[in-house]
């Protein structure tokens, strides 16, 4: 699937889906802009992780991971799950992992 054809013959309907979803890819690509969230989310991808877990991998306070996992939790890309004092975190779906695939092909794998 293709970039769609936007001219002005697109149908209204049609362009508020458009516009829609650019306005959801625009809060998922601010959400994952910020290097501690894209950090979080690289993690992550590797599966389930308690906050403490977070903090010692990003050597970052408890308070700084956890603003962090607010927005990303506020944005719907992470679930938390608690065991007694701990929370865990996990990604929500597939879609941060797939740009993290994305993001390492294209800054990481060739260093």
């Amino acid at each position: 699937m293709g970039l769609p054809i936007i001219d002005n013959e697109i149908p209204t309907e049609e362009m508020d889906k458009i516009v829609a979803a650019a306005t959801d890819a625009s809060n998922f690509l601010k959400a994952i802009s910020h290097e501690g969230r894209l950090m979080i989310l690289c993690h992550l991808a590797t599966g389930e992780k308690s906050v403490t877990e977070l903090e010692q991998l990003l050597s970052a306070r408890q308070a700084a991971v956890s603003q962090q996992l607010s927005r990303l939790r506020l944005e719907g890309l992470v679930t938390p799950r608690r065991e007694g004092k701990t929370i865990f975190y996990r990604l929500t779906d597939d879609r941060p992992r797939q740009i993290i695939d994305l993001v390492y092909d294209m800054f990481c794998a060739s260093r």
